[in-house]
This record gives structure tokens, sequence and C-alpha cells, in this order.
């Protein structure tokens, strides 16, 4: 399932993101919560890439359609060196270098150093999507009780 952006020009959501990083003087374009990253990607309108690892991926599930750049690696999360050179090839490989960009890991903290890392390689408009895609811990110790992209009920897949 792939979602061909529509246009590099940022749409409101994120140009409103992106205004408020700038404000707080974020190293990132912005981030954006889960549910307007669902409907910037479902319309086409923004990539969505995750970034968490293989393993994340395989044993917790995804989003049917996103991308995988691994911005840390195996069971240690040893961090991906060459993470902003294979983000660049694959969303060139989507669309342009250009098109905004939405990262996704766990609770949406390693999705903040990826797109950290992504601006300082040159790369414009790529957000964070904040909460991720299981949320915070809570008090329990367990994630997905109260935000996350799961939590949202929004599309995923598990293989």
């Amino acid at each position: 399932m792939s979602h061909p952006v529509q246009d590099t020009e940022l749409p409101p959501a994120l140009q409103s993101a992106h205004e408020q990083a700038q404000a707080a003087g974020l190293a990132y374009a912005g981030g954006v919560p889960p549910t307007v990253a669902w409907s910037l990607f479902s319309s086409g309108q923004a990539l969505l890439v995750d970034v968490r690892s293989g393993e994340e991926r395989k044993f917790v599930g995804h989003v049917p359609g996103s991308l995988h750049v691994a911005w840390a690696t195996g069971t240690a999360l040893n961090r991906n060196p060459r993470f902003a050179r294979e983000l660049e090839a694959a969303i060139t490989k989507a669309s342009t270098r250009d098109a905004p960009v939405l990262l996704l890991c766990r609770s949406g903290k390693r999705s903040v150093l990826a797109a950290e890392a992504a601006a300082k390689a040159g790369l414009q408009n790529v957000f964070n999507v904040t909460e991720g895609f299981e949320g915070e811990i809570d008090a329990a110790q367990q994630r997905g009780a109260s935000d996350g992209w799961r939590f949202h009920g929004l599309p995923w897949v598990q293989d």
C-alpha cells in the first residue's frame, strides 16, 4: 500500500507544527500527534517512516504502507550510523527529497533524535509523530493505555 505525496508545500497542520517548533527553538521541523499523522499519510500528503528496529516492527506491529529506516538496530539498539543517508534514499525513492516526512518510533523519543539527525543532514520537512506507536509507559509499567498510534485505534498490522 503506497501513498504518493501530492505536493511538497506543507499542509496546514505541518505548517503549524513547524511554526511551533521554530518558536520553541527545536532543531527539527516539529511534531504532530498520531491522528494528524494518519490523516496526512492516508491522504498522500506525507510519507510515514517507521524508525523502530526490524524486530519491533515484526513483533509489535507496524503501519501498513509505511517505509522503514531503522534509527537503531538489534536488541542493544545500537545507533545506525547510516540513518540519514538511508532515510534520504528511502524518501527519494518514494517521492522527492523535500516531501514532508513523518517519523514514528515506539513512544516519540527516538523519532525526535532521528528528526534532529535528518535536519542536521540537510533533510527538510522531517517531523516527529508524538506519542509514537505504543505510547508512553504508565504507572503499571505498560504502554498503550493512554496514548500512541494503537491507542487511538489507527490502522496497523502484525506480521
